[in-house]
């Protein structure tokens, strides 16, 4: 069953969302993924999940010391949470939120996730490298660029979605698995970690 916290409870408990001012025209990208909306992809989380309640003002790169925001791609197109390895291992990498990837990127890792689910080949970031390099194009969010001279290696990968910004949504923190350990801020650029000393290809952002 989803749980809710009331709006009086969520006032006197938590501390207020807070926007971080990265994004320059916040009319344009106020949350529209409503109550009802949630409702209909409460599966994909577990059940004891807390979403905070519908706000037309609310700016996804808003935080807050109880609540993260998740973009609606990744559940629309077939993710559940927690999200798997690989999936988990980019984030954990380049150290951006999950709101901060562009629906391109989404869909890539879930290609590469069902390859390695349903063909049982070992991919990591080595791999995923080989592939991409990560960009931004302003707003500090983040997609794959494919390598120069080179197609992108995932058809469809890079179509449009229509309104993708202003769609998002708030969990609390404390109910869900590793959601202390989520990034509450936006990455101001992607934080790259040291391969070690493999010196295996990473992703390089550029």
């Amino acid at each position: 069953m989803l749980l809710r916290s009331s709006p009086a409870k969520d006032h006197q408990k938590n501390s207020p969302l807070k926007s971080q001012g990265i994004i320059e025209d916040s009319i344009k990208e106020r949350c529209c993924f409503t109550d009802p909306q949630i409702d209909r992809i409460r599966y994909c989380f577990p059940a004891t999940t807390v979403f905070k309640s519908f706000n037309p003002n609310a700016l996804s790169d808003q935080i807050s010391d109880n609540w993260v925001a998740f973009p609606v791609t990744p559940f629309t197109i077939g993710y559940t949470y927690p999200f798997p390895a690989f999936t988990q291992s980019f984030f954990s990498l380049t150290d951006i939120s999950y709101i901060q990837a562009m629906p391109m990127i989404w869909r890539v890792l879930y290609t590469l996730e069902r390859i390695i689910e349903q063909e049982g080949i070992d991919l990591g970031m080595a791999e995923l490298g080989e592939l991409y390099d990560l960009t931004t194009f302003g707003s500090h969010r983040y997609l794959f660029k494919r390598k120069p001279g080179e197609e992108h290696p995932i058809f469809k990968a890079t179509k449009n979605d229509t309104n993708w910004k202003r769609r998002f949504f708030f969990v609390r923190i404390d109910s869900i698995l590793d959601g202390k350990d989520l990034p509450k801020m936006w990455a101001i650029h992607g934080r790259m970690k040291d391969p070690g000393e493999d010196h295996q290809r990473t992703l390089i952002l550029i």
